[in-house]
């Protein structure tokens, strides 16, 4: 790749890290800008989709689906605490911890934003045939471990 761009190169050399990184902050930005309207960030977003498929999940674990430090965690549901989003509430057998659940405000934002995400989802495959967004799926979920091979 010497005296060349990242872009100018052949697609088989380029580092795959860096492009799912960067594929990554291109499709934040975009929904980020499709969910500000609702008062959301991705990670928030993120957030409450794990709370509603894992209801009363404590905020390390919660930290842990959303890729983020305990104290972000803590942050982000602060926030979404702060909108009546989600309450927390004292782990019944371990004192020290939390759990996190969805308020019905929180249920009602949630499907008021997945409309939003499936539609700017769609416009950013547009330029894709169904089998290169199949088999895009396909690779993500076997990356996240979500699959077998």
């Amino acid at each position: 790749m010497r005296g060349e761009t990242w872009v100018d190169a052949d697609i088989d050399e380029l580092c795959l890290s860096f492009l799912v990184r960067q594929a990554w902050l291109n499709m934040r930005g975009a929904m980020d800008g499709a969910l500000s309207g609702l008062g959301l960030s991705v990670a928030q977003y993120a957030s409450l989709l794990v709370l509603a498929d894992q209801p009363g999940i404590t905020i390390a674990d919660l930290a842990r689906a959303v890729a983020s430090t305990r104290q972000s965690a803590n942050e982000l549901l602060a926030g979404l605490a702060d909108q009546g989003l989600v309450e927390r509430r004292r782990h019944p057998t371990d004192g020290r911890s939390q759990q996190v659940f969805l308020t019905d405000a929180g249920r009602e934002r949630l499907e008021e934003a997945r409309p939003v995400v499936r539609e700017r989802e769609r416009e950013l495959e547009a330029g894709f045939s169904q089998e290169e967004r199949r088999l895009a799926r396909q690779w993500l979920r076997r990356m996240t471990g979500d699959q077998p091979e």
